[in-house]
């Protein structure tokens, strides 16, 4: 019965978490960014602690060099941002017209002789077709982003309102993890302990070393695509870094979108098109070599698919506030659904409470002492 109590208690405790989410998502963004930049910022400051300088004092002088450099980031690198993506929409049909006609022209007569004289058009309309519901596709997910977030999306709540609250949070986070900690069921709370912990592990593991990942890999992209000259080298590195945060998935977007330009803006020169293709062929092996083992390292338990699933999910149905929210939450659920396995695995439920009878053998009697054990 107490089990039972147990399921009936945390079931209504997730019903209610997720209809206050669904309730309040359009004034949740500054608090969950608030919260998400304080867990971030702890550890910076239990430094800071450790070289002598108060709790307060330590926070004060993080969140003001963050706000700083948040200013300048808003007032010197998105409106230059916001001009490369604008004019990339802007040419982005050409771009796809101009790659239409090179493929027409380089494979048409091979598509022709293969599939019959019906077969160069079908191909062409099957393309504009699927590049027409994949941007209608993307246009949709991106909207419900932005009317999930749209009442809070101003400068004054990410200015104000954000640094305030990852304020407080950062100078009273000791004292709520013990706090919350006393609350645990003194039966369980080894338990719980261990399981907080796994999931502070994979949610730190993967947020702080994937962050540096993304940075160091953006800044490289857009460096070295800007050197080869190729256009909007720049925005394309630095979208194809962002996007890296969900591994694999920003280094093949990057290259989809550079090699496009690439072809377009210099074909039939192979050079510079060979050396687009370098840099990103160079940059995935210092991040599956370099980079991703040492910050990331393999103890997160993040797998880019269950990522991938999350942020969209997340994303459709709470907006921004979901987007900050997967990570940590598809973090916890997989700590937990490996936990809640490892117990199935150990329980009579799988084991059987009746021995289990094998033929005679050195196989059956490892797996007789194994079974004892």
């Amino acid at each position: 019965m107490t089990i039972q109590r147990q399921i009936v208690f945390w079931t209504v405790a997730l019903v209610v978490a997720v209809a206050l989410l669904l309730v309040l998502r359009t004034v949740l963004l500054p608090f969950v960014a608030g919260f998400a930049l304080a867990y971030l910022l702890d550890p910076l400051a239990d430094r800071l602690q450790r070289v002598g300088i108060g709790r307060l004092g330590a926070s004060l002088v993080i969140l003001i060099l963050f706000v700083l450099i948040f200013i300048v980031l808003l007032v010197v690198v998105v409106p230059l941002g916001a001009q490369q993506v604008g004019a990339f929409v802007q040419r982005l049909p050409s771009y796809v017209a101009r790659l239409q006609q090179l493929a027409v022209e380089q494979g048409g007569p091979l598509v022709e002789k293969l599939g019959g004289a019906g077969a160069l058009s079908e191909m062409q309309t099957s393309v504009g077709n699927l590049l027409s519901q994949g941007i209608a596709w993307a246009g949709a997910f991106l909207q419900s982003l932005w009317s999930g977030g749209q009442a809070l999306l101003s400068i004054m709540s990410l200015l104000v309102v954000t640094p305030v609250v990852a304020f407080y949070m950062l100078v009273d986070w000791d004292r709520m993890v013990t706090t919350i900690d006393s609350w645990m069921p003194v039966r369980q709370r080894d338990t719980i302990r261990s399981i907080a912990r796994d999931i502070d592990t994979a949610i730190a593991g993967f947020v702080r070393g994937q962050a540096m990942v993304c940075i160091i890999l953006g800044t490289f992209y857009a460096v070295g695509l800007s050197l080869i000259g190729l256009n909007f080298g720049a925005m394309i590195g630095m979208t194809s870094g962002i996007l890296s945060f969900i591994p694999y998935v920003g280094s093949l977007t990057g290259l989809i979108l550079s090699m496009g330009v690439a072809i377009v803006q210099f074909w039939p020169d192979w050079t510079w098109i060979l050396a687009t293709l370098g840099v990103f062929v160079f940059g995935q092996f210092v991040e599956g070599n370099i980079l991703s083992p040492k910050l990331v390292g393999d103890s997160v338990g993040l797998h880019p698919v269950w990522l991938m699933f999350a942020l969209l999910a997340f994303g459709a149905l709470f907006g921004f506030v979901g987007l900050l929210l997967a990570v940590p939450l598809a973090a916890a659920i997989g700590v937990i659904a490996r936990f809640a396995l490892g117990q199935y695995l150990a329980s009579p439920l799988y084991r059987g409470t009746e021995p289990v009878i094998l033929m005679p053998g050195p196989e059956a009697d490892k797996k007789r002492i194994e079974y004892d054990a």
